[in-house]
């Protein structure tokens, strides 16, 4: 069984037992986050999109907070002097899906 869950403007595929990093959320490790919007779900005879899954949710606990690897941003603009160097870490937010409710 799996489904197909939107969170921070990105689609994931999720079974039960996964571990996904989705953007960062505002909770601590340990607390459980529920997913509600939920675009389809396959159980593995039919596969249920739109209205058949209205109150579907996906039930997650929060593993652990952190940032990615830094990505480096340089700007350059050549004969004249100007160069800027600049880092970004991205945070998420680890969780692993315990449940998934029709």
């Amino acid at each position: 069984m799996y489904a197909i869950i939107v969170t921070g403007g990105k689609q994931y595929k999720v079974s039960e037992g996964d571990e996904i990093r989705v953007e960062k959320l505002d909770v601590e490790p340990g607390k459980e986050v529920t997913f509600d919007n939920v675009i389809a779900v396959n159980d593995d005879t039919t596969l249920k999109v739109a209205g058949d899954v209205a109150g579907a949710k996906v039930k997650a606990s929060v593993v652990e907070q952190g940032k990615f690897k830094k990505v480096i941003v340089y700007k350059y603009k050549r004969k004249t002097g100007y160069h800027k160097k600049n880092g970004h870490r991205q945070p998420f937010t680890t969780v692993k899906i315990d449940k998934i409710e029709l």
